[in-house]
């Protein structure tokens, strides 16, 4: 009786271990998704799929918000923001000569945020995080492929954190320094470059003064 109480009590501890690892490789993954777009498929995915008991229109609707967050989630990576002339935060599209629209931009450099290789490099992996958390998703995994339930809780240990290593070693590489639609400005959040200019002239000083 004593023995299989501690192998009880073991077998306990490594099932709450386990557990704990996968909740936080899981949270990693979610800093690296827009936070909209990850409530709102949280919030949705447990009513579109009615709680995992699918029918042929649940599955419908699961496969379109499933579609549209991952669209969301890449599409965020190509977005950014900077403070304008009017000291107001204003977002736009990266695009290959900066960033559109540049509304009070008339004293910020937006050719600094042009489209670069890691914007093509962040929406890909922000893609696959948001595929492994929504399709190992509980509620999806019960509607789409319930005979998959029995191998979820191995995959829910194990690729969570190989993909928050991939993850990790890919920033190393490209880091991220946008803070676009959908993402908390940090304390690190985009500084705007002033236009540089050849000369300051003052509208108030005569020219003649100077000679």
């Amino acid at each position: 009786m004593v023995e299989e109480s501690s192998s009880e009590k073991t077998n306990s501890s490594r099932t709450r271990r386990a557990t704990n690892t996968t909740i936080s490789a899981a949270g990693n993954l979610v800093k690296l998704l827009p936070t909209g777009t990850v409530f709102v498929f949280q919030f949705l995915n447990p009513v579109v799929t009615n709680s995992g008991q699918c029918n042929t229109t649940n599955k419908w609707l699961s496969a379109i918000l499933l579609l549209l967050c991952g669209f969301t989630c890449a599409f965020s990576s190509f977005t950014d923001s900077y403070t304008g002339s009017d000291k107001q935060r204003h977002y736009g599209f990266v695009t290959r000569k900066g960033l559109w629209p540049s509304p009070a931009s008339d004293s910020v450099d937006l050719s600094v945020y042009r489209l670069g290789v890691s914007d093509f490099v962040h929406a890909a992996l922000s893609l696959l995080v948001f595929a492994v958390l929504g399709l190992l998703d509980t509620n999806t995994v019960h509607c789409f492929y319930a005979d998959f339930e029995s191998t979820q809780k191995t995959l829910l240990q194990v690729v969570p954190t190989v993909i928050g290593v991939l993850a990790g070693w890919v920033f190393m590489i490209f880091p991220n320094t946008r803070h676009g639609i959908g993402y908390p400005l940090t304390s690190d959040s985009n500084e705007t470059t002033p236009k540089s200019t050849d000369t300051i002239t003052d509208p108030q000083k005569n020219p003649t003064d100077s000679v």
